[in-house]
C-alpha cells in the first residue's frame, strides 16, 4: 500500500456544526476494519453494512452494467421481446452470438433487471428493459457512450486537462471549438449532421416536460435558440395554431432544420436562420423565447453573453424559457455532478449548474419574475420560467 503524509486536520470544533463533528466521528468508526467486522456480524446492523456494500459495489461495476445494456441493444434484444417471452432457442436464431455468449448476456441482462426468466426458462423483458422499447433517444444515447467511454478511459487525464477536449467527444461535438478554426459557423450540414441526429431523437426527453408544464395559447411568435433540426418548434405550431417560430441555429444545422420543416409541411410556420448566438444580434419581435439543453455545455461567460442577447431579443413582457438538466436537482445529485459533470468535461467546455446559479445569471442578464415549473421527471430536465421587464433599460 502506498504511504501518505498525514494532512493536519481541523481541530476547532467551533467550525463545525454538531451533526458535521457527528459525521466526522461516525465515518472515522466505518473506515476502521475491526469495525466492519463486526458490523457485518451483528444482527441489527448486518443489513445496513449488506446494503452499503451492495451499493458500493454497484458504483464500482457500473461501467460493466453499461456495457451490458449497449451489448442488448447492439442486438437488438428488447425489440426482439418486445411482443412478449422467447426461449433462448428462438433468440439463438436471431442473435448473431455464439450459445454461450448469448447464455452469458441473457442471464446478465436479468440479473440487473433489464430482463426477466420465467419458470420455463424463457426470457422477457424486465423492468427496466421494458421502457427503452421504441425509445429512440435513450438507444441512441446509449450507442453514443461509446465515444464518452473511451474520453474516460483516463479519468485522471480529463481531471488534469490531457485529454478534454481532443478526443472522442470533442470531435462528435465540433461546435465546442469555440472561434477556432474552423468556427462553428463554418461547419457544413454534413460535418453537424451527426450530432444534429442525436439532438433530434434525445430532445423530445426535455421537450416533452416543458410542453406539459407550459402552456404557449398567449404566446404568437416563439424564438428557439439552439433549436436544432426543429422538431421541438414543429410540435409547438401543431399544438398551437396561432404560434409562429423562428428557429436559430449555426448555419449548417440552420440548413439540416429547413429540410425538416419542409418535409413536416411547417414552413409557412416556422424559419431557421442560421448565425452565431454569441456575436451579434438575435432575431427580434418574438414574445416568447426558448433555450433548450443550450446553456449547459457553454462556460459562464459565453451563457452571459447569450443571455443578454436573448434579453434584448425578446420584445418587452416577453417571457424566457430555460429547460436543462441542472445540478443538485432533489433525488438525482448523480444525474448532475457526476454523470453531466464528466460528460461536459469531456466534450471540452461547459458545466453543469444549478437551478440557484441559472437564477442568478438570469437576473444579472436582466430577467425577473424568474420561477421553477413542475416537471414530471426532473431526472429529464428542470423548467425555469422568466420574463423581461416591461420597461427597462437594454
Amino acid at each position: 500500500m502506498p504511504q501518505f503524509e498525514r494532512v493536519s486536520q481541523e481541530t476547532d470544533s467551533s467550525n463545525r456544526s454538531l451533526s458535521e463533528a457527528f459525521a466526522d466521528w461516525r465515518n472515522s468508526v466505518i473506515a476502521s476494519p475491526r469495525f466492519q467486522r463486526w458490523a457485518a456480524r451483528f444482527p441489527l446492523t448486518r443489513w445496513i453494512v449488506r446494503k452499503q456494500a451492495a451499493s458500493l459495489f454497484d458504483v464500482m461495476a457500473g461501467f460493466v452494467y453499461s456495457q451490458i445494456l449497449l451489448a442488448c441493444v447492439r442486438v437488438h434484444l428488447f425489440e426482439l421481446l418486445a411482443h412478449g417471452a422467447l426461449s433462448k432457442s428462438d433468440l439463438q436464431k436471431q442473435i448473431a452470438l455464439p450459445e454461450s455468449g448469448l447464455s452469458r448476456l441473457l442471464d446478465a441482462a436479468v440479473s440487473i433487471r433489464l430482463l426477466s426468466k420465467r419458470k420455463n426458462g424463457h426470457y422477457a423483458l424486465g423492468m427496466l428493459g421494458a421502457p427503452l422499447v421504441g425509445n429512440r433517444a435513450l438507444l441512441d444515447m446509449i450507442v453514443h457512450h461509446g465515444d464518452f467511454y473511451r474520453d474516460l478511459q483516463d479519468p485522471l487525464a480529463l481531471l488534469r486537462g490531457d485529454g478534454a477536449g481532443k478526443a472522442a467527444m470533442a470531435e462528435y461535438w465540433p461546435y465546442i471549438n469555440g472561434e477556432k478554426d474552423p468556427s462553428p459557423e463554418s461547419l457544413s450540414a454534413q460535418r453537424v449532421a451527426d450530432y444534429s441526429q442525436l439532438m433530434a431523437h434525445t430532445q423530445p426527453l426535455v421537450t416533452a416536460e416543458v410542453i406539459d408544464s407550459y402552456s404557449f395559447a398567449k404566446h404568437r411568435h416563439l424564438l428557439d435558440i439552439g433549436g436544432g433540426q426543429g422538431a421541438f418548434v414543429s410540435q409547438l405550431v401543431a399544438l398551437y395554431p396561432q404560434l409562429t417560430c423562428t428557429l436559430f441555429d449555426l448555419p449548417g444545422v440552420a440548413e439540416l432544420a429547413n429540410a425538416y420543416i419542409e418535409k413536416s409541411g411547417s414552413s409557412n410556420k416556422i424559419n431557421a436562420l442560421g448565425g452565431n448566438f454569441f456575436q451579434g444580434e438575435l432575431p427580434k419581435g418574438a414574445d416568447v423565447a426558448t433555450l433548450i439543453r443550450v446553456i449547459f455545455d457553454h462556460d459562464d461567460s459565453r451563457v452571459a453573453i447569450l443571455l443578454r442577447n436573448v434579453f434584448n431579443a425578446l420584445e418587452p413582457g416577453g417571457s424566457l424559457i430555460l429547460a436543462e438538466p441542472m445540478a443538485g436537482t432533489p433525488g438525482q445529485e448523480a444525474m448532475g455532478d457526476a454523470y453531466f459533470g464528466f460528460y461536459l468535461l469531456a466534450m471540452g467546455r461547459g458545466r453543469p449548474r444549478t437551478q440557484g446559479e441559472i437564477s442568478q445569471m438570469l437576473q444579472e442578464a436582466g430577467f425577473e419574475s424568474i420561477t421553477l415549473l413542475p416537471s414530471a421527471i426532473p431526472l429529464n430536465a428542470q423548467i425555469l420560467h422568466c420574463k423581461k421587464p416591461m420597461f427597462s433599460v437594454a
